[in-house]
């Protein structure tokens, strides 16, 4: 019997551990999660937080466009820049942590700067799989 002390059981297929949770996180829940750690540049972020808030990001950043077009008649106008600036720091930290989490270090990011094949290079190393050991950065996310 259940009392007012006692918490419910939890559903069969969630444990109180965080990683078998994030096991159920949506897009949403991912992005949300980027944005909570939003200065947060040290530790591990894995592919999947990386790529679903790249995801939201182009999503919010393609639909602020639309807004401004239809508002302002103007691609790039207050719409647009409240969701670059709002994303700026997240979209870095996530990016940093994407990268510690294959062994890199966040400074690496800088090889986004050379034009065209700079950004092909951080393409890749953000693609790449988790570092399964634990490195500098902490133990592997999934």
């Amino acid at each position: 019997m259940l009392n007012k002390t006692t918490p419910p059981p939890l559903p069969k297929n969630m444990t109180t551990g965080n990683h078998n949770a994030e096991e159920n996180y949506g897009v949403i829940d991912w992005f949300k999660k980027c944005m909570r750690n939003y200065v947060n540049f040290s530790g591990r972020a894995r592919r999947k937080e990386f790529w679903y808030f790249a995801l939201v990001q182009v999503g919010l950043t393609f639909l602020a466009m639309i807004m401004d077009a239809i508002i302002f008649s103007a691609e790039t106008g207050l719409f647009y820049i409240v969701v670059a600036l709002g994303l700026f720091l997240p979209s870095l930290a996530v990016s940093i942590r994407r990268l510690h989490d294959t062994g890199r270090s966040g400074w690496w990011f800088l090889i986004s700067l050379i034009p065209l094949i700079g950004g092909i290079v951080f393409l890749v190393f953000c693609a790449s799989d988790t570092e399964p050991e634990t490195n500098q950065w902490g133990s592997p996310a999934k």
